[in-house]
């Protein structure tokens, strides 16, 4: 199982993507995250582009030391006619206390003369100049040959001269950037192995960009073609498009070709890592990203979800397990008996497809659809009536009464809501009044977690983590049902419940509900 690098450039090209902004501490949290995953090298920005960067560099002197990855700081070749140890740049660099030095530069002829304004001969001078400066300095250094792609297809000669200068400079790594993302794996194929050819023991890298949808394509061919580094960024976030998103490229080279790209826990682990970065990043979790979003490995036909439950290989390219990620069951209108058999063999494995529960469940299942509920992203309030049915539920509390009032003092405190709940719990009556919370809805949550309080001491566990509004049957207008739904967490597990009504209030607090009820049935099974 031959090996390949892993260069992950989360700290940079992530933070260029639109919305996103690391703190110093986001940064060092995704640092030991990703070494901890056994990614080879993390790339943590340019100490001298940013005050930012300058900060966690200085941070990092005093961090322990990574277990498995080189950290690696980046910035460009000195300015064309000055000297390498006067460019303000290559000084930023010269005080990192990173072990490796990521250096770019163009290799595309238009850029040299039109964008950095230059000769070919001095922009070649600039590459050899900045990477035997960095060799002197005891660093391994990666050249990135920015747009080699684009400067190969112009004038392939001179990009093979970009190249030529590096090596001879001492570049330990040559990287081939497919900067603008337009690319097609083909020619990239095809340029890459022209490389290989041509530089037959250079140690030669990729980095591609998403703009035309081929980044993750790009780097495999890449890698069949002889590139034995790949470049990007975990969850494939970054400016315009993105980059290629290395938890796709990592499971394809692992588990299709057979290259070893993370130790096989780690690689265990690419789900939860892909994950937490999303929410270190402030960016909701891309639900359809191959082999790590929520849907990779959901199933919703009738036929499918049967096919899979018989054999997974039927409609499961992998085992969701080798990636740390799990199969999910969708319900909806158009499903079976073996989805819904799936959620209740949860609540009791001995039910099967002709018990007269599960054709009950199903009947049930489909006119609340009808009424415009949806399960498929919901299947937790699924299990709360499954359980109903099958009388395996017993309340926590019930809701007697609420209500809400909405102020809006324009001139002083702006818009506020006041909730007031009643609940009962084992015949004991509790009433709650909250007042100034941000909206109605926060109102409600707020004034029954603080009633349920004086029962359930580990309501405080759960929290509210995403809440979706959806207008059904637009052209009722205002007068049209809404579907609410939220998911919860508790800081183990995550869980999502519906409701629906032609009241966004009652709708949220029918979700609310469900999704106490389901809180409290894991504690009560964990307790």
């Amino acid at each position: 199982m031959e090996k390949v690098y892993v260069f992950d450039s989360t700290l940079r090209d992530g933070a260029q993507a639109q919305g996103v902004s690391f703190s110093v501490s986001d940064k060092l949290k995704i640092c030991r995250r990703l070494d901890m995953a056994g990614v080879d090298y993390i790339e943590a920005g340019n100490p001298g582009s940013n005050p930012k960067d300058l900060e966690f560099f200085a941070r990092l002197d005093g961090e322990p030391p990574f277990s498995h990855a080189r950290l690696t700081a980046f910035g460009s070749t000195r300015r064309p006619d000055c000297r390498v140890q006067d460019d303000t740049n290559v000084k930023a660099l010269t005080f990192s206390s990173a072990p490796v030095i990521a250096i770019f530069g163009k290799s595309w002829d238009f850029h040299v003369r039109n964008i950095i304004r230059t000769s070919d001969r001095e922009n070649l001078r600039m590459i050899a100049d900045t990477i035997e400066y960095f060799k002197l300095l005891g660093k391994e250094v990666i050249f990135d040959a920015e747009h080699f792609f684009n400067g190969y297809r112009s004038n392939p000669g001179y990009a093979l001269d970009v190249l030529a200068a590096a090596i001879q400079a001492g570049a330990d790594w040559l990287v081939l950037c497919e900067t603008n993302g337009g690319m097609l794996p083909l020619e990239v194929y095809a340029t890459v192995s022209a490389v290989r050819d041509r530089l037959p023991d250079a140690q030669l890298g990729i980095h591609c960009h998403n703009d035309s949808g081929n980044a993750v394509a790009n780097s495999i061919v890449a890698v069949q073609a002889g590139c034995r580094q790949v470049q990007g960024v975990f969850t494939g976030f970054g400016e315009r498009c993105g980059n290629a998103s290395l938890a796709a490229v990592i499971a394809n080279l692992q588990l299709k070709l057979g290259f070893t790209c993370l130790p096989d826990a780690s690689l265990h682990d690419l789900t939860p890592t892909y994950r937490y970065i999303c929410s270190i990043a402030n960016l909701p979790v891309n639900e359809r990203e191959p082999y790590v979003g929520n849907c990779a490995f959901a199933h919703k036909g009738g036929m499918h979800v049967d096919a899979v439950i018989k054999d997974p290989r039927s409609f499961e390219h992998v085992d969701p397990e080798s990636v740390g990620n799990q199969r999910r069951i969708l319900m909806s209108e158009v499903a079976g008996r073996s989805t819904l058999l799936s959620v209740m063999n949860r609540i009791d494995p001995a039910i099967g497809r002709d018990h007269p529960a599960t054709r009950q469940v199903l009947e049930k299942l489909k006119q609340l659809e009808h009424q415009g509920y949806q399960f498929e992203g919901a299947e937790h309030s699924l299990e709360l009536i499954a359980r109903r049915e099958l009388g395996l539920f017993e309340h926590s509390f019930q809701l007697v009464d609420y209500k809400v009032i909405i102020e809006n003092n324009r001139h002083e405190t702006g818009c506020t809501a006041i909730a007031f709940i009643k609940i009962l719990v084992d015949g004991v009556m509790e009433e709650v009044v909250v007042s100034d919370a941000v909206g109605p809805v926060h109102a409600l949550d707020r004034a029954l977690r603080k009633a349920l309080h004086r029962f359930y001491d580990d309501i405080s566990r759960i929290t509210l983590t995403d809440y979706k509004v959806r207008v059904i049957d637009g052209d009722m207008a205002t007068a049209a049902k809404v579907r609410v739904i939220v998911e919860s967490s508790d800081g183990r597990r995550s869980w999502t419940t519906v409701g629906v009504s032609d009241n966004v209030i009652e709708a949220s607090i029918i979700a609310l509900i469900d999704a106490v009820e389901y809180g409290l049935i894991g504690q009560k099974q964990t307790a």
